[in-house]
C-alpha cells in the first residue's frame, strides 16, 4: 500500500460481505479477492499519519522531510501540525528557517539542455553561420553575446552574404550548466560567492527561505485524538454529558474577522495630519474651492510677467470654455498693471505693455498661491491691519512630464504668515518647526528664484528609498510689488512656503514611484494595508545649561 493511503470497503460492499458470511465465518479465496477489488482506495488523514510517524520516532520529525516521504505538499503537513497545536499539549512544534539555493524555471532548462551560449556554439557548423540566421534561434540573442564575451566565436563582417559567425575554439566547457547541475544535486556550497552571484544576476538561481517545523511529542501525546467540542449546548447541560466531553479552549490571542469597511487613501491620512499640525501652530484654513482660476490671480497679482515661460501652454492648462474671467477688482487691476508696466513702490517694474485680455484668460490653477493672493487682498481691505497665519491644502494642475516624482495633477500645501518686520530668519525658523512636527529633520535650504518672492529658497529632504535629496518645498518672502498694490501697510512682510502632499507621503510610506501612489496603477491592497499616518516629531534633547 502506498504511504498515506489505505484500503477501505464501501458501505455497499460491506453489506454484500455480510450476506456472504451470515452462514459461514470464512470466505472463499475467490470472494476475498473479489471483495478486495471492490475496496475503495482512500487517503489516510494527515494528522493520523503524523501521529503514527511521531510515535515510531525517537526524538522528533521535520515537517519538510515528512512531506517528502509521504509524497504530499509541505503545506498539508503544516496544516496538520497547526491542527494538533490547537488541541493543547499533544505535540510540541518549533518553527525553523533555513535558506537554500534553488534553480529558476530557466535554470532548470539550462541544467538539462545546456546554457544559451553553449547551444549557440553547437549550432555553428565548421563553415560558419549567417548572423541573421543565428539570431533567429531560440537562444540566439542571449547566447550570441555570452559566447562572444567568452571568445568562443567571432563575427566576419566582410563575408559576401553579410556578417557570418565562426567558431574560434574547437570545443568548450559549459561551466554554467555544470554549476547549475551542482545546485540541483544539492551541492550549492561547492560554488563560490562570485559564481552564485553571477548565476543570480542571470536569473538562473534564487535564494529561498524554507520555513519548517520540528515536531516532537507533547506531555499529552496520544495517537487517538477525540474531537473537541466548540459549543456548549442546552442538551449537554440538561443531560450532564458536558462533564465527560473535552472542550476546545478559547484562543484569546486569535484575531477577529475584519469588518468590511471603506479605507482612507494614504494621501488623505497624511493630509489630515498636515491640517492638524497647521491648526496646532495657530493657522487658519483659507478657502480653496476654485480649481478654475483667472490668469490675473494665478500670475499677474503675484507680480509674474505675462511673458513668463510658466504662462506658456507647455506648462499650464488653459480653458477653452469659459475662456475668460468676467469679474475682476478693476481698481486693484489698474494698480497691478501700473506696477508691471511702469513700476512703483520702489520698483522699476518689467517695462512691457501689460494686457488685460491676457490677465482674463482662465486656466486650471498651477498653485494654491492664487488662493493666498485672494486671502491677502481681502486682508488688506480690513482696517486696521491684523497679523494672520493662513494655510491651504488642495489640488493644483501643471502640464508636467510624468516621471517617478512628477504628475500633471497633485496636491499643494501652502503656509502664509503676515506680520510686521518678518525676515528670512523667521521663515527658516518656521520651516524647521513645521518639518520637525512632520518627523522630517534632514533638511537643506537652497537659494532659488521666484517672480513673487525675494529672497527665495528651495527646501530639500533626504529620501531613504531613493537614496538622494528630494525637493519637498519652495519658500520665500513675498515681494513689495505683490503686497503693496493690494493695500497692505509698507512695514508688513509676508513669508510663505509651499510643498506637495505627495512627496512627504512617499517619504513617510517608503514609496519610490508617485504613480504607485496616485493614478490607475495604484494597488488597492496598498490602500487597504497602509497604516495610520503618525507624523510624530523627533524627540528633542533637553537643553543644557552652561556653568556660570
Amino acid at each position: 500500500v502506498e504511504p498515506g493511503w489505505r484500503w477501505e470497503l464501501s458501505p455497499m460492499h460491506l453489506l454484500r460481505l455480510r450476506r456472504h458470511t451470515q452462514d459461514d465465518d470464512t470466505l472463499s479465496p475467490v470472494l476475498r479477492l473479489d471483495t478486495f477489488k471492490m475496496a475503495v482506495h482512500t487517503p489516510v488523514p494527515v494528522v493520523e499519519l503524523l501521529l503514527r510517524r511521531l510515535e515510531a520516532s525517537d526524538g522528533g520529525l521535520d515537517s519538510a522531510e515528512l512531506a517528502a516521504e509521504l509524497g504530499m505538499e509541505h503545506q498539508a503537513v503544516v496544516g496538520a501540525v497547526k491542527s494538533l497545536q490547537a488541541l493543547g499539549e499533544v505535540i510540541e512544534a518549533e518553527l525553523r528557517s533555513t535558506k537554500r539555493w534553488e534553480l529558476t524555471a530557466e535554470g532548470e532548462e539550462i541544467a538539462r539542455e545546456g546554457s544559451h551560449e553553449a547551444r549557440v556554439f553547437r549550432s555553428i557548423p565548421p563553415e560558419g553561420l549567417a548572423q541573421s540566421e543565428l539570431m533567429r534561434l531560440p537562444s540566439g540573442k542571449v547566447g550570441f553575446s555570452k559566447a562572444m564575451s567568452n571568445k568562443w566565436i567571432r563575427v566576419d563582417k566582410s563575408a559576401a552574404d553579410g556578417p557570418r559567425v565562426f567558431r574560434v575554439v574547437d570545443s568548450m566547457e559549459d561551466e554554467v550548466q555544470r554549476r547549475l547541475q551542482l545546485v540541483r544535486g544539492g551541492q550549492a556550497e561547492k560554488l563560490g560567492e562570485k559564481e552564485r552571484s553571477e548565476l543570480r544576476k542571470r536569473k538562473l538561481l534564487a535564494e529561498v527561505t524554507l520555513k519548517t517545523y520540528w515536531v516532537s511529542k507533547g506531555s499529552a501525546f496520544s495517537t487517538s485524538i477525540s474531537k473537541q467540542e466548540t459549543e456548549l449546548s442546552p442538551e449537554m447541560i440538561s443531560s450532564g454529558s458536558w462533564r465527560d466531553r473535552p472542550f476546545k479552549p478559547y484562543n484569546f490571542l486569535a484575531h477577529g474577522v475584519l469588518p468590511d469597511s471603506g479605507h482612507l487613501h494614504p494621501l488623505l491620512k497624511v493630509r489630515s495630519q498636515f491640517r492638524q499640525i497647521f491648526l496646532e501652530m495657530g493657522f487658519t484654513e483659507m478657502p480653496t474651492d476654485n480649481f478654475i482660476e483667472s490668469s490675473f490671480w494665478n500670475f499677474d497679482a503675484l507680480f509674474q510677467p505675462q511673458q513668463h515661460p510658466a504662462r506658456d501652454q507647455h506648462d499650464t492648462f488653459f480653458l477653452r470654455d469659459p475662456a475668460e474671467a468676467l469679474q475682476l477688482p478693476m481698481d486693484y487691476v489698474q494698480r497691478v498693471k501700473r506696477t508691471h508696466s511702469q513700476g512703483g513702490y520702489g520698483s522699476q517694474g518689467y517695462k512691457y505693455n501689460w494686457k488685460l485680455d491676457e490677465a482674463r484668460k482662465n486656466l486650471l490653477r498651477t498653485h494654491t498661491t492664487s488662493a493666498s493672493a485672494r486671502a491677502l487682498y481681502r486682508l488688506a481691505q480690513k482696517k486696521p491691519f491684523t497679523p494672520v497665519k493662513y494655510f491651504s491644502i488642495d489640488r493644483v494642475f501643471r502640464n508636467e512630464t510624468l516621471d517617478a516624482t512628477h504628475l500633471a495633477e497633485f496636491h499643494q500645501i501652502e503656509g502664509v504668515v503676515a506680520d510686521h518686520g518678518l525676515t528670512l530668519g523667521h521663515l527658516m525658523g518656521v520651516l524647521r518647526e513645521f518639518f520637525t512636527k512632520l518627523g522630517i529633520t534632514q533638511l537643506r535650504f537652497k537659494p532659488a528664484y521666484n517672480p513673487y518672492t525675494e529672497p527665495s529658497m528651495e527646501v530639500f529632504s533626504y529620501h531613504q528609498g531613493l537614496k538622494k535629496w528630494v525637493e519637498v518645498g519652495n519658500s520665500g518672502v513675498f515681494r513689495p510689488e505683490m503686497l503693496l498694490p493690494m493695500g497692505l501697510p509698507e512695514n508688513v512682510s509676508v513669508i510663505a512656503w509651499g510643498l506637495s502632499l505627495e512627496r512627504p507621503t512617499m517619504i513617510k510610506y517608503g514609496i519610490n514611484n508617485i504613480r504607485e501612489l496616485v493614478g490607475h496603477k495604484v494597488n488597492l491592497q496598498m490602500v487597504y494595508d497602509s497604516p495610520l499616518c503618525r507624523l510624530d516629531a523627533e524627540p528633542r534633547p533637553p537643553p543644557t545649561q552652561e556653568a556660570v
